[in-house]
This record gives structure tokens, C-alpha cells and sequence, in this order.
């Protein structure tokens, strides 16, 4: 037995509490991804959460509007967490959200992916007169 693993007993029983992270899983909200992490470093990881879980329960936004901002989130280039995309569409739709909103926001996720375009584009297009004034410069 490791005395730096996390199953040991002497480590269990000193693990903190985490509610947050509890909360999430009950609620289906908690991403499998995270099990590693939250083995790893339980204390963090809860923190974390309770932090990031702040949009839910400051009461700032409505609910139906922070479910919009996940979905626009989990659906974006650079997540793309389906599994999410797909949670939050049915809690946004159970808040009265409307297919047309939530269309909406997934349009406007797209633009994330456009970014790609405005910095690649240019670079392709000084990269080809480059080389096309090489290649005439060579002759």
C-alpha cells in the first residue's frame, strides 16, 4: 500500500467534506471527467466548484439564462461537451426557454469557431505571396 494514495484509510478519513461537489453529482451535473481531480485533491476541487457554481446560487441571473450561457459554453469549439450541450437544453427548455432561443445561442456559439478563420486566413494569404515572390524572385 502507497501512503500517497488517496484510497488508503489514514488519507480517507482526512478528506473534507464536500458538499458542492455531492450537490453536483445528486443533480447529475457533475462531469465523470472530474473523478481524477477530485481523487486527487478533493479540498480544490470543492472550492473550485463552489466557485464556479456561484451563477446558480448568487441569484444574480435567472436560471433559464444561465442555462443558455452553458449551453452556449459546453457547445462551443473550444469544449464541445455533448453531454453537457444536451443537460443543459433540457433544463433550459423545463425553464421555459424556447427552441428559438436556444437555436439562438447556438448560432452564436459558432462564432467562437470564426476566430479561426480572421487569425488563419490572413497568415494563408501572407504565406502564399511569400512564397509566390520567392518562387519569382528564384527565376
Amino acid at each position: 500500500m502507497n501512503t500517497h494514495d488517496p484510497s488508503t484509510p489514514a488519507l480517507a478519513a482526512r478528506r473534507p467534506p464536500t458538499p458542492v461537489v455531492d450537490r453536483m453529482r445528486a443533480q447529475g451535473a457533475w462531469n465523470p471527467l472530474w473523478d481524477g481531480l477530485h481523487e486527487m485533491d478533493p479540498a480544490w476541487t470543492e472550492q473550485y466548484m463552489a466557485m464556479a457554481m456561484q451563477p446558480w446560487t448568487s441569484g444574480v441571473l435567472e436560471p433559464k439564462f444561465i442555462e443558455l450561457l452553458c449551453i452556449a459554453v459546453d457547445a462551443s469549439a473550444t469544449h464541445m461537451y455533448g453531454p453537457g450541450v444536451r443537460r443543459h437544453i433540457r433544463t433550459a427548455l423545463d425553464l421555459g426557454a424556447t427552441p428559438a432561443e436556444i437555436l439562438e445561442v447556438l448560432k452564436l456559439a459558432t462564432l467562437v469557431g470564426v476566430h479561426a478563420c480572421n487569425m488563419g486566413v490572413p497568415l494563408l494569404v501572407e504565406e502564399l505571396a511569400a512564397r509566390e515572390k520567392r518562387s519569382h524572385d528564384g527565376n
